[in-house]
């Protein structure tokens, strides 16, 4: 004992640092497997096997999958969402620009079909016409309205919306992630620091009793994985607040910020995913966009019987009636491309009707603690191992290098 306090004495510098080192490693592996969690976003390297992507950019597609399930699942029912708009509140917010489509649409159709028919009509016939259908058009993009409500699950794919921009761009899957779970990120690096420093002092004397160079690598690798391991266990687990020796209480970090990680979720959600733009998209270009198309072309057919009955026996004598009707598909389907866009008008409107914000906070606040846990625990859950293996090979490292500073 006399001689191991002597050595201590002799060589108390060399001691101190052993700690250090320790939470330098815990640190460093700490930040490193966070930074590989995410970086880069594309493949950097010779595929398929020498080189790194993020693990949540390589396997961007389930995570979104797995993000999008949990959204759909629990948090969003577009039915439900949906039927928050007022169809006449809608088309009257629309009401401006919608006019302008109309008269656009029936110049371009008569123009296209018979570019002097137009002229020839009587002037009157023209603003009858026009005033006509202007005024059917609010009702009719009600009507249409109505209809998609009552069949959102014809007309949107919610989860291949997700999915599409999420797998498209791999930065906002990464942020969407990163940016709900920083506190979590910093916990993970910084309890590197207190499980480092205080293995490094088991390591002090597990290296004073023994002196083998051994001990050091082993220590590193052991620092390396198993403070990895600890903190990614400790940002979930306990799921409910739980009491440890008798005094300390611990819940999972991510658990304790139910709050604030709906509130942050679904600011982004509401920001940047589900969208007035990216629905339109959805609707527009979607595997069910026939659909839309369908509807808003049979409502434009209706209204184009019921309004043109005045001017019709001027057009069908002029073009004739197999004429005429190819004249009310062409109308149709301008329309169709036209009144999506016309749409966008109304955008300030839909986003307060829809809260989609305030729905998923709402929703999040009361999933259980497991359905709140697989929000973010899929992204560490892949390839965690692998994190965890390269925290231990860094800790390794160093644990050599100290050796043979040592030796030297």
């Amino acid at each position: 004992m006399q001689g191991l306090i002597a050595d201590l004495a002799a060589h108390w510098q060399v001691y101190a640092t052993m700690p250090v080192i320790a939470a330098l490693i815990g640190y460093v592996t700490k930040r490193v497997a966070i930074e590989m969690m995410f970086q880069p976003v594309e493949f950097v390297g010779i595929k398929p096997f020498l080189g790194w992507q993020g693990v949540l950019p390589a396997n961007a597609e389930r995570m979104a999958t797995t993000a999008t399930d949990m959204l759909t699942t629990n948090l969003v029912d577009p039915k439900e969402i949906f039927s928050r708009l007022d169809p006449e509140q809608l088309a009257k917010e629309i009401e401006a620009p919608l006019l302008r489509v109309v008269e656009d649409v029936t110049r371009e159709v008569m123009e296209q079909y018979q570019p002097r028919l137009w002229e020839v009509l009587p002037n009157g016939a023209q603003q009858l016409l026009l005033k006509r259908v202007q005024a059917e058009a609010p009702r009719a993009i009600a009507k249409i309205m109505r209809d998609i409500a009552d069949n959102i699950d014809d007309v949107l794919d919610l989860k291949h919306m997700v999915i599409t921009n999420l797998v498209r761009d791999k930065a906002l899957l990464n942020r969407l992630i990163r940016d709900i779970s920083r506190p979590e990120m910093r916990f993970i690096a910084r309890s590197g620091i207190v499980f480092g420093f205080y293995l490094g002092c088991v390591q002090l004397l597990v290296w004073a009793l023994t002196k083998s160079p051994i001990v050091l690598p082993l220590f590193g690798i052991g620092i390396g994985w198993f403070t990895d391991w600890l903190a990614l266990k400790m940002i979930f687990l306990p799921r409910e607040p739980r009491q440890f020796f008798g005094f300390y209480t611990w819940q999972g970090v991510f658990q304790k910020r139910r709050n604030q990680v709906a509130a942050d979720y679904g600011d982004m959600i509401a920001r940047e995913i589900i969208t007035i733009p990216n629905l339109l998209e959805e609707v527009l270009r979607g595997p069910k966009s026939d659909r839309l198309f369908q509807m808003i072309t049979r409502e434009v057919q209706r209204t184009i019987d019921a309004q043109a009955s005045i001017v019709k026996p001027f057009v069908a004598v002029a073009v004739g009636s197999r004429k005429f009707q190819e004249m009310k598909q062409a109308a149709a389907k301008k329309a169709a491309e036209r009144v999506p866009e016309t749409i966008r008008h109304a955008e300030g409107y839909a986003i307060n009707a829809l809260d989609v914000r305030n729905t998923i906070v709402d929703r999040m606040r009361k999933l259980t603690p497991l359905e709140f846990e697989q929000l973010l625990r899929p992204a560490f859950r892949q390839d965690e191992w692998k994190l965890i293996a390269v925290g231990a090979v860094i800790g390794g490292l160093v644990g050599e290098l100290q050796v043979l500073l040592l030796l030297h």
